[in-house]
């Protein structure tokens, strides 16, 4: 039991509980299917691919300073005030249909959550650091693993939900709809960020990941990627000091990162490719496409449950290296569907073997990383995740046009078995 009163952490957390079961609406609705959307609206591989890179752009240039800016600040309201500044972008979604023409809201869109990501990257940030003030490291396990099977639920229920509907209504409306409840359940979520309080004396900093699944602020989710930077409130612990230390580079650490830094660009190579497929390629429906995410989901969080089992059996470096070899499956079933039964086999397959690699990828790298120095070493990781992103998202688009879409796609399969192999060498 916490040395806290619990009735006033029984607070904060019901309040985190809520939070994330309406961020979860938010997941299952605009974030799910805005990439859609824009392959709906016939965007190019480039534009679909600037709604992952654009953010990282931003995330490379604001990271650090928003860090430096948090520090010393109050979390909890730094935490509600960006939360507020980030999802206003999710309202600008439901009327844009009303105010431009297709081709001009293809361009629209990245720029939005360009706009978007600037407070993002500071919530994303203060989120990660007032989770850390307000949950003491003993309830951690507890808070975390009921806000994840929340917002598994709720996500899940949410894109089904939105996936019919979507089917049912002509176009834009179906959009329309569903970006105006992502709306409504960013707004919740913001009120009940709001409505968390600060212990009066912080719990002891432990150095340990969160594991929370939520990360808002982060960057888009579709496809397989959903993982963003990890760590972050390490970034409001610089004492105003640089953590841009590229004598780190010089250690260990420097073939570690450099092989995370190849598998997120060989990650992030068919991030683009993959909603202009279903929709062109596959001739997905909305109801199909949500169906195969949430098998995604669904089989990503009952790997996650099974991974602590499976690291004490094999250790972390192992769980890495069998996931990351394995991670190349997801985009080469994709190379070789033709219809929805490939995708959702895909996407079954994908969500055990991306719940094992993701993890291992956190583990692994926490434990190359040094305790007494985690700060600089989680930004210059933060920074080779951004430029990852950055690189895999531009190059997966140029190399579908100068191919075609499924030779990229099988292309990608093979970089990332590539990516596994440079971490079972470096990591």
């Amino acid at each position: 039991m916490s040395s806290y009163s619990f009735p006033y952490q029984r607070a904060n957390f019901y309040n985190l509980y809520w939070d994330v079961f309406w961020f979860g609406v938010l997941q299952g609705s605009a974030i799910a299917f805005i990439s859609v959307y824009a392959a709906r609206l016939g965007a190019t591989t480039l534009q679909v691919g600037l709604l992952t890179s654009g953010p990282a752009i931003i995330n490379l240039l604001f990271s650090l300073p928003a860090g430096r800016w948090l520090e010393g600040k109050a979390m909890t309201l730094m935490c509600y005030e960006t939360s507020l500044w980030h999802r206003a972008g999710y309202v600008a979604f439901v009327v844009l249909p009303w105010l431009l023409p297709a081709e001009i809201q293809a361009w629209a869109l990245p720029v939005i959550i360009m706009l978007m990501a600037i407070p993002g990257t500071a919530l994303a940030i203060s989120f990660n650091a007032m989770f850390a003030d307000v949950v003491p490291p003993e309830w951690r396990a507890h808070v975390v693993g009921r806000r994840n099977a929340l917002l598994a639920v709720s996500s899940t229920v949410a894109s089904l939900a939105c996936g019919h509907l979507l089917d049912q209504l002509p176009f834009p409306l179906n959009y329309q709809l569903v970006f105006g409840l992502g709306a409504l359940g960013a707004g919740l979520s913001s009120y009940y960020l709001g409505r968390i309080r600060a212990p009066e004396n912080a719990p002891p900093r432990i150095g340990q990941l969160l594991n929370d699944e939520a990360r808002p602020g982060g960057l888009l989710r579709f496809g397989d990627a959903v993982r963003s930077a990890v760590g972050l409130r390490f970034l409001t612990r610089g004492h105003q000091q640089s953590l841009l230390r590229l004598d780190v580079l010089r250690g260990p650490f420097g073939p570690v990162l450099g092989a995370y830094l190849a598998f997120y660009i060989f990650q992030y190579f068919s991030i683009p490719l993959q909603p202009i497929f279903w929709v062109h390629e596959l001739k997905l429906t909305d109801g199909e496409i949500s169906i195969g995410n949430s098998i995604f989901y669904a089989t990503l969080l009952m790997a996650s449950l099974g991974l602590s089992r499976l690291t004490r059996r094999l250790g972390n470096h192992r769980v890495l290296v069998f996931g990351a070899l394995l991670y190349g499956l997801y985009p080469f079933l994709h190379a070789i569907a033709y219809e929805a039964l490939m995708f959702y086999i895909a996407s079954f397959i994908g969500g055990w073997v991306w719940g094992v690699a993701n993890g291992g990828l956190v583990n692994r790298l926490m434990e190359r990383v040094p305790e007494d120095d985690r700060p600089a070493h989680m930004a210059l990781h933060n920074l080779a995740l951004n430029l990852g992103i950055l690189f895999g998202s531009l190059a997966g688009p140029a190399l579908a046009e100068w191919l075609t879409i499924r030779d990229a796609l099988l292309i990608s399969g093979g970089l990332r078995v590539l990516g596994g192999i440079l971490l079972a060498l470096w990591a």
